[in-house]
């Protein structure tokens, strides 16, 4: 429930800094600032002026710190409430005296993503827009950032939008049957309600194909590094981070448990996992180490499966072969400098083969680019425009739409009107619940827990 309180939080990351914020929302906003900021000049706080003054406890007789001030009048902020802000010194201590006399004032603490929120229940942004904050905020990498700030914008929105109208169109016609059941439902307006929902069955496609670079895009990509001992992994990885990260030795075996770093691509993140060398051992340690490389390989995004050039193909890289079947998958032919004994199988599946030399860095960069390639949006005509969902939620949501979609269509010739409508609703009902027309306190809750408080 949206009560019109006033709010109050650190809008700063905790911990000392330069600056630190102090944001409050509601109607006291005004009366705080009044209240504890003392501004320099005469006239008081001015909308969208900053004021330069002190934070002042009058009931001590104290000045707390030296502060800019910046007020905002309703609708022109944040929340679409008045907006007060309080930019103090960025000492831990500063911060949270000027953060209680705020509270002082009779106003309360704000909950985790509180502000957002309120900016979305006064309609200033979509749910999808809300969520983009988050994401802009969490962003470790270029791509990720863009992607957020596409949505932030309202570029996703826009395509849910046109999906909800094309639906809406189909069944206003549908609801005007049924309300004068004695027409028949002619062939002319059967194909236009067709038209509709195979407008939005389109966009909705198009979405769905996007999800996979879209999370890739969000949450980076995990990429496992396997194959024999000695082979050239650990020197793989140490070569992609360019730094001697993990331990590279002639002994077989120094790689026992999974070893995790994230480094950025191509404005790609990218968590690489260095795993245990696979092959027969009685040692238990070594054995339960390749059973954890084994269990990563479902999970991964990307395997680079490394092999010795120099050395013929084994009954061990048969097994990582048949292990990699189902997998998206690289193989990296690492000792490019010695003479070539390895030749891959007829029925090797990879999605490229490329040769490296880890030692001294020889194909590395020619590798970077290829991961990137496949999984950049690079085929798009502009990758900057590029427009994805990148959220579960999003992603069920739609296909649950064009279930509902599909059900409508194939039962539209000789199914009851009003049975029909029912599905019509249902998929307007799961494009409303992505963008928040339809999202209930539940799913509210659970999206805004994740922000951090103060935003």
């Amino acid at each position: 429930m949206y009560i019109r309180d006033t709010i109050a939080a650190v809008s700063t990351p905790s911990g000392n800094g330069g600056i630190g914020i102090i944001r409050v929302s509601g109607d006291l906003a005004a009366t705080v600032g009044n209240t504890v900021f003392k501004p320099v000049h005469d006239g008081g706080l001015v909308s969208h002026r900053f004021s330069f003054g002190i934070v002042y406890d009058a009931a001590i007789g104290e000045k707390i710190d030296e502060a800019m001030a910046v007020y905002m009048r309703s609708p022109r902020s944040y929340t679409r409430e008045d907006v007060l802000e309080l930019h103090c010194h960025g000492g831990w201590l500063v911060v949270e005296r000027v953060l209680a006399l705020v509270l002082s004032c009779g106003i309360r603490l704000a909950e985790p993503g509180e502000f957002t929120r309120r900016a979305f229940l006064n309609g200033r942004i979509d749910l999808i827009q809300a969520e983009a904050v988050m994401e802009i905020i969490a962003s470790s990498s270029v791509s990720a950032l863009q992607l957020a700030q596409r949505q932030s914008g309202g570029a996703l929105s826009r395509r849910f939008e046109s999906v909800r109208a094309n639906i809406l169109k189909a069944l206003a016609l549908v609801e005007a049957y049924i309300d004068f059941p004695d027409d028949d439902l002619g062939d002319t307006d059967k194909s236009a309600i067709l038209a509709s929902v195979q407008d939005a069955n389109t966009i909705i496609s198009g979405l769905l194909s996007t999800f996979e670079e879209g999370r890739v895009m969000r949450d980076g990509i995990t990429v496992l590094i396997i194959g024999k001992p000695n082979v050239g992994k650990s020197s793989l990885l140490n070569r992609l981070l360019d730094e001697n990260r993990a331990i590279v030795a002639a002994v077989p075996g120094t790689t026992r448990d999974i070893i995790e770093e994230t480094v950025i691509f191509g404005g790609l993140s990218l968590r690489l996992l260095d795993s245990a060398g696979i092959r027969r051992t009685d040692d238990l340690v070594e054995s339960e180490g390749i059973s954890r490389a084994l269990a990563k390989i479902p999970h991964a995004d990307l395997v680079l499966a490394v092999f010795d050039s120099s050395l013929e193909f084994g009954q061990e890289d048969r097994f990582i072969l048949d292990a990699l079947a189902d997998s998206r998958s690289i193989a990296v032919l690492n000792k490019a400098d010695l003479p070539k004994k390895f030749v891959l199988p007829d029925d090797a599946c990879f999605d490229a083969v490329t040769d490296i030399e880890a030692l001294s860095g020889a194909g590395i960069s020619s590798l970077k680019k290829l991961v990137c390639s496949i999984f950049s949006p690079a085929n798009q005509s502009n990758p900057r425009e590029f427009i994805a969902i990148s959220r579960s939620r999003h992603r069920d949501a739609l296909v649950s739409a064009a279930h509902h979609l599909q059900n409508f269509s194939f039962g539209l010739h000789d199914c009851n009107l009003e049975l029909l409508a029912l599905d019509l609703r249902a998929a307007l009902h799961a494009v409303g619940s992505i963008t928040g027309q339809t999202a209930t306190d539940e799913v509210l809750d659970h999206i805004f827990s994740s922000f951090c408080i103060g935003k």
